[in-house]
């Protein structure tokens, strides 16, 4: 693929679009693109791009050693959960997309966990309970990080788990200093969950969260890390590990017990796509999003985008619309495609998609949408993406929940668990159904792009809801508007919520419209107009990472995030 055609070459895309384009703040008068906040990184040897610069650093020297790019993520991974426990960790879930160099084969991982066996409707039917609380012991579904690090290090591993774990050892024993964001979602965090036992031990110390610049040890972590890493995947899923989850969970009152643990396993998954422009786009099956984000994209495609121009009124409304449709489907029908039968190539096929675009009015904001007929929001998260020599790449994304998950911390472990099984609806005949040992409606989602058979980008946009309207947004500022890879993540961004959900609740009043601030007043007040409730300009708006690879050139491209503590670095 060359590049040139498809990331350079902006003139001829934006044809038309400048003069729409150059009015808005934030945009260069000369090309009518959105001002990148750095450059683009580029590399020939390897690539990371991580949300925390420690990471990006530990991966690379991972790479550098010898380790293939799976190895160099479970090591940014696993450093990550210490230095980013707000969005990540290993009482969490794991999903990757990983490009096989030597097979030439695209593969993906289901890493997340299943709910607790005796997770049943008739427990919260029984109990009175009409909704899955999203902290405490009730939410806490299994956790699947440890076992996707191995299921991804035994197929493509190079390095021994010892080497692979022992930066983040280090820095979890001697300290590392907590950086501005982090301090921050310390603070919101502590409040909302910080009166759960344990948590206050580990993350708070000195009787309250570090602050930013001062050094955070977490030896609790650097042991448990140790014992995974000498005595492999099953110490936490049947050993000791297992053993203080069980005990733990049985003082709170939770469900999730050792049985629970010892069941658990990793599906290796078939990666699913549709064709944008020429852009194979790769997402994973339910019981994650991912789809959304095809289905939004293949609305999209039935109209001009490009024409439309960068931050108009008329692609924000278009696209606003797209979401809400693909969304209505999300809540109807995602789920655990164990339990109930995902019409998956129907949701993503093009008639589809021909179907339910003729639902949206070009001029006005819909208040309520159906779910197809396919015949059968809060969030944050990790994401990160390595390239190695050999041409191997891995999409990774991994999350506890609810930023650092239930507030369950047990024993001296130094993490806290999960609390995805919140996001089941507790309804008979839906789809997400809670039932014991199923996987419950997920929101992490990893992307990948290959273009005539090749491999060209591998990215995520962490955060929620957000994440498939990332996804699509990152493909369509690149391919409609002629952006870079650092500048289609620069670009502000659009976030729509108050869609019907997979637990239940209903779109009231077509939702918000959240935009982010460099989007013009003009651009604002034409939505309004046309009927859309637009919310606050700060926050939800997710975080990028990303890695091209130039064939013709035989490079890597990196780009991370500018609205986090993000970097992409190569070699």
């Amino acid at each position: 693929m060359k590049r040139t055609k498809w990331v350079t070459s902006i003139a001829i895309v934006i044809t038309g679009v400048t003069a729409l384009a150059a009015a808005e703040p934030g945009y260069d008068r000369v090309t009518g693109r959105p001002h990148a906040s750095r450059s683009e990184v580029i590399a020939p040897h390897g690539m990371v791009a991580t949300s925390q610069p420690l990471a990006t650093q530990i991966a690379l020297d991972i790479l550098k050693a010898g380790g293939s790019a799976v190895d160099a993520a479970i090591a940014a991974n696993a450093a990550l959960g210490l230095m980013e426990p707000t969005g990540s960790g290993i009482g969490g879930d794991l999903f990757a997309i990983v490009w096989d160099a030597e097979k030439k084969e695209l593969v993906g991982l289901n890493a997340s966990g299943r709910s607790p066996e005796a997770m049943t409707l008739e427990y919260f039917q029984e109990n009175g309970i009409e909704s899955v609380p999203p902290f405490g012991p009730l939410p806490v579904s299994v956790p699947g990080t440890v076992d996707g690090w191995f299921q991804l290090h035994g197929r493509y591993g190079r390095l021994d788990m010892k080497e692979i774990l022992a930066p983040a050892i280090a820095y979890a024993r001697d300290g590392f200093p907590v950086s501005e964001v982090i301090a921050y979602y310390l603070t919101l965090n502590a409040a909302r969950i910080g009166q759960y036992p344990g948590f206050r031990e580990t993350f708070m110390p000195d009787g309250r969260v570090p602050r930013k610049g001062e050094i955070f040890r977490n030896p609790r972590l650097a042991a448990t890390y140790e014992l995974i890493a000498n005595k492999g995947r099953d110490e936490f899923y049947k050993g000791e590990i297992a053993k203080s989850i069980d005990a733990y969970m049985a003082e709170q009152g939770g469900l999730l017990t050792y049985a629970d643990l010892a069941a658990h396993e990793s599906e290796w998954v078939t990666p699913v796509s549709t064709n944008y422009r020429g852009w194979d786009v790769y997402e994973l099956p339910p019981n994650g999003q991912g789809i959304a984000a095809l289905q939004i994209l293949n609305v999209l495609e039935g109209y001009d985008i490009a024409a439309m121009g960068f931050g108009t009124a008329e692609y924000i409304h278009t696209f606003v619309e797209a979401k809400k449709l693909a969304f209505e489907d999300r809540a109807k029908y995602y789920a655990d495609m164990e339990f109930v039968d995902v019409p998956v190539g129907t949701l993503i096929s093009k008639h589809y998609a021909d179907e339910r675009r003729s639902l949206i009015d070009p001029t006005k904001a819909s208040d309520r949408l159906p779910a197809g007929d396919a015949k059968l929001e809060d969030g944050d998260t990790i994401y990160l993406t390595v390239a190695d020599a050999a041409g191997n790449m891995v999409s990774l994304i991994q999350s506890n929940y609810r930023g650092m998950g239930s507030g369950m911390t047990p024993g001296e472990l130094g993490f806290v668990l999960q609390d995805r099984a919140e996001l089941f609806a507790l309804d008979a005949g839906h789809a997400n159904v809670v039932a014991g040992r199923k996987r419950p409606f997920h929101t992490i989602i990893p992307a990948f792009v290959m273009k005539d058979g090749e491999p060209l980008m591998s990215f995520g946009v962490m955060g929620g809801s957000m994440q498939p309207q990332g996804h699509a947004q990152i493909v369509v500022n690149m391919i409609d508007f002629g952006m870079n890879l650092q500048e289609a993540g620069d670009a502000a961004r659009i976030n729509h919520t108050g869609s019907s959900q997979p637990t239940g609740s209903i779109m009231v009043d077509g939702g918000v419209v959240h935009l982010e601030s460099s989007f013009s007043d003009a651009t604002r007040k034409a939505l309004e107009a046309m009927g859309h409730t637009l919310g606050d300009s700060d926050g939800g708006f997710g975080g990028y990472q990303a890695i091209m690879w130039d064939k013709q050139q035989g490079v890597y491209y990196g780009a991370s995030e500018a609205r986090k503590d993000g970097q992409a670095a190569g070699y």
